[in-house]
This record gives structure tokens, sequence and C-alpha cells, in this order.
């Protein structure tokens, strides 16, 4: 029966792409409450919906976590515009309506932005590189929801009033 709706198994594939990368855009994002304008605080909103999320549908975000996992993704076009369009939109979450009066005076806020956003893809990439070759299912999120809400709390100190 399967083969009745997709002609091959890397059809299927891109269907499950579509469909979660869609689930997460909808479903989750739009949680995401813009109003909260203190950076931090929204970082830790932004995580309690992923944590929210990912109890809700595991399936979905254990398939998109090993997916994510993958080097560079071949992905058809249409799949890369809307991976591209998940990106976009998470950073504009986390960056739209901030309000930047929460710094130091003596900061550049935008970049600052930048810096954080630099450390937060490093330690994406080094959590990714942890994970390689371990079944998502299994793994314990605890310790690494802790260690980046101590990251949160270090860029609050250093870089807010």
């Amino acid at each position: 029966m399967l083969f009745y709706y997709f002609q091959s198994k890397k059809e299927l594939y891109h269907y499950l792409i579509e469909r979660s990368l869609n689930t997460t855009i909808v479903e989750y994002l739009g949680l995401i409450d813009t109003n909260e304008r203190d950076f931090i605080e929204r970082m830790k909103q932004i995580l309690s919906v992923k944590m929210k999320s990912m109890a809700e549908n595991p399936n979905v975000f254990h398939f998109l976590g090993m997916f994510f996992l993958e080097n560079e993704p071949e992905l058809p076009s249409h799949l890369r515009r809307l991976y591209d369009q998940l990106l976009e939109e998470g950073y504009s979450i986390m960056y739209h309506n901030i309000d930047k009066s929460l710094f130091r005076d003596d900061v550049n806020v935008d970049k600052l932005f930048n810096l954080i956003k630099w450390v937060m893809d490093g330690y994406q990439n080094e959590v990714v590189n942890r994970l390689k070759g371990q079944n998502l299912a299994s793994v314990d999120f605890d310790p690494y929801w802790d260690e980046f809400f101590e990251y949160l709390d270090i860029l609050k100190k250093t870089f807010y009033r």
C-alpha cells in the first residue's frame, strides 16, 4: 500500500519532511508570544514551547532531529524553501520586538544579537555532534535544557543593566 501513495522511499521521506516542517511552522511557532520583550525571557519561553511540543508530538521532533543531524540534507527546491522559511521565522521570533533598553548602554545590541546567534549556533552544533548516532527517543534532554538556561543566565548577567 505504501507504493500506492508514494512512488519511492525518497518521495515518502520528502513527504515526511514537508509534513514535519509545516507542523513546526504552523502549530508551534505560533505559540510563542512575541509581546514578551525581554530577550532572555523570550528565549526561556521558546525553550518551554519546544519542550512542550516535543512531549506532545515526539515522532515529529524525533524525525526532525534526525533530519537536522544530517550535515547538508539534500532537498528539492520547495522543501529547501520551507526549511529556510522555518529558520527565518524562528530567528524572527527570537529577535523581533525586543526591548533593547534592557541591555547595558555600552553594548551595541545588534552586534550582541549576532554574538548570541553565533553562540547559540555553536552550542547547537556541539549538541548535534554529541547526539550523532544516538536514538533521540531515548535521550534525556533535561541536562541540555538546564545547560542552555545556565548560558541564558550568564548572558543576562553579562549584558543586561
